[in-house]
């Protein structure tokens, strides 16, 4: 081969490469994306991760956008438990699904070489919806940056429109915290479940519940872990587990940057409410349920800037893991335990003893 051809070469195979390079640009994590950005990137994990990473269609918004989800795990052939997340349920709360899409990329990263995360995603399948209120969330980008709710019309007497969609679930609905006027930011809705975004986690989550462990629901912000119940007439029936796990979870979080976040019933820490995903996830039997409120404590509040996206979701990430990994272990470890005690029962009753075992 001449120089000249080798030289022509190379440039061809260094285009290819750019080419590749430009087509191929690398996903960052630390800035906001607008929904057709996000749609696009939940494509191309489940691209880049096939055999673990699926995307499920599971509802419709008002203004008829589809509700997905990636589900993350190995396919086993066997019924699995679960853990839930959701983001951007209030459209305004930017930094809920930039962190539900760093959480996605590190259990993917930590399944590589993590042996502990590798035997979460054998035993349990994460439901990750990195926007619910789609439709709130565009809006946000186009017209009005603090929007909060969806963009459902209010009833025929009302000339505002959208739901708070944390107030439209059947817990407790419509009985504090919330408001009947439709122009309010937290008005509930004309029912329980009258909103099609509420409905679409409802049933899908309802319609398995027992195979849920964990129920988490992202939100900013005020650096707070918010149990059940919003309601201050109701206690969880596992509040002190609730609060325990909670608190370990506030000292994960407290480790990575030295950020508090306050842990209890939001009437205890904030202020009462009914209605919220929450609450209702834990009312249908999910025994741990919790609301992340991410950074900030006020300065910035909704318009939290994006050089703080990167440390927020580092220590969020790590109060999720927490939980998550307590609710594995519970179950699992829990359940390899009674298995062996079962085991040496039978021994010990058909006279098998140590001695005989060796």
């Amino acid at each position: 081969m001449t120089m000249l051809n080798f030289v022509g070469l190379s440039l061809v195979v260094l285009s290819a490469i750019e080419a590749a390079a430009v087509e191929r640009v690398e996903y960052d994590y630390y800035k906001y994306h607008p929904m057709p950005e996000i749609s696009k990137w939940m494509s191309q994990m489940q691209t880049d991760y096939p055999d673990l990473v699926h995307i499920v269609d599971y509802g419709k918004t008002y203004e008829k956008r589809t509700i997905s989800l990636l589900k993350i795990g190995q396919n086993t052939g066997a019924k699995k438990k679960a853990i839930w997340m959701d983001c951007g349920i209030h459209a305004r709360e930017w930094i809920a699904p930039a962190f539900c899409q760093y959480f996605v990329r590190e259990i993917l990263k930590a399944y590589k070489t993590d042996p502990k995360m590798q035997d979460m995603m054998k035993n349990m399948d994460f439901y990750v919806t990195p926007v619910l209120n789609m439709d709130g969330y565009i809006y946000s980008w186009s017209t009005n940056r603090l929007w909060r709710k969806n963009r459902s019309p209010g009833p025929a007497s009302c000339n505002c429109s959208g739901t708070d969609l944390n107030r439209n679930f059947d817990a407790n609905w419509g009985t504090i915290g919330v408001s009947d006027n439709c122009c309010s930011n937290i008005y509930c809705g004309t029912g329980p479940v009258s909103e099609p975004e509420a409905q679409a986690v409802t049933y899908f989550v309802g319609s398995r519940k027992e195979d849920f462990l964990c129920f988490l629901t992202i939100h900013s912000y005020g650096q707070l872990l918010l149990v059940p119940y919003g309601h201050p007439n109701y206690t969880a029936s596992n509040y002190q587990e609730l609060m325990d796990v909670g608190l370990a979870a506030a000292d994960a979080i407290k480790k990575v940057h030295g950020k508090d976040y306050t842990v209890g019933a939001s009437p205890d820490v904030l202020y009462p409410n009914s209605g919220s995903s929450r609450d209702w996830a834990r009312m249908s039997g999910i025994p741990l349920a919790y609301t992340f409120e991410l950074r900030d404590n006020g300065t910035f509040g909704f318009k939290l800037p994006e050089d703080q996206i990167q440390p927020t979701c580092e220590e969020a990430y790590s109060g999720a893991l927490h939980i998550i990994t307590y609710a594995h272990d519970k179950t699992f470890n829990g359940a390899v335990a009674t298995a062996v005690a079962t085991l040496w029962t039978i021994l010990l009753a058909v006279g098998v003893t140590g001695s005989s075992l060796m």
